[in-house]
């Protein structure tokens, strides 16, 4: 018999929320921060997938993919799936079927610090998976246990139940909740900027002059020759 461990599923994320965050690019947050992305390790399956959502945590260990089966019949649209594979890289615990599941439960994608397999499947049904490479050995119904709703490590930095995640194909980013809105409003505006510089750009600017670097290197000259 397993041991399992599940906390209470965290309060979904508000659609206003969620509309703006879709529109921030994990590389926007990159400018902003130095904190709260996971190891680039953690790549798309598919690079033209773009999510959003609620994070539900989840713990695996080894060849058991047991709570997995069972977290898919908790989770609700928009919520993303945070699989920490506790150090394993050898078992797959992400493939075709569980994606169909996935899908059919409305998830906004799942990030997995760990092996896939199936990736051609993944792709063709469209989901959003991130996750350590491929591997064609799965895991199994083993019942050796694991946590849900509890915090995990997946891609070296903590995520807990609740947290906001963003994920393209840049990599992905956590967020805490609390400092969603915020960060998104200085995301959108930062994202505007570089639009309008490059519109600059385009129009025969020089971006050394636009973004002061140019201003800096000058100054740095002439500071050495005083």
């Amino acid at each position: 018999m397993g041991t399992y461990s599940i906390g209470e599923m965290p309060p979904a994320l508000p659609e206003a929320l969620l509309a703006r965050l879709i529109r921030v690019e994990t590389a926007t947050i990159g400018h902003l921060r130095h904190f709260g992305f996971m190891n680039p390790a953690i790549r798309p399956v598919n690079a033209e997938r773009h999510i959003a959502g609620c994070a539900v945590t989840l713990a695996l260990p080894a060849y058991d993919s047991t709570l997995l089966h069972h977290a898919l019949g908790l989770t609700r649209p928009g919520d993303v799936l945070v699989v920490d594979r506790l150090g394993d890289d050898r078992y797959a615990c992400w493939g075709g079927g569980v994606t169909n599941a996935a899908s059919r439960a409305g998830l906004a994608g799942a990030i997995v610090d760990g092996p896939c397999t199936d990736p051609s499947e993944i792709r063709k049904q469209g989901f959003g998976l991130w996750c350590k490479g491929v591997s064609p050995i799965t895991t199994r119904i083993a019942d050796i246990g694991g946590k849900l709703n509890l915090p995990v490590v997946c891609g070296g930095i903590v995520v807990r139940p609740g947290d906001v995640i963003l994920a393209d194909e840049s990599g992905v980013a956590v967020l805490e909740r609390d400092e969603a809105d915020a960060l998104v409003e200085a995301a959108l505006a930062r994202q505007a900027a570089s639009a309008e510089r490059m519109r600059a750009v385009d129009g025969g600017a020089r971006l050394g002059d636009l973004s002061g670097a140019s201003a800096l290197v000058m100054r740095g000259l002439e500071q050495r020759w005083k």
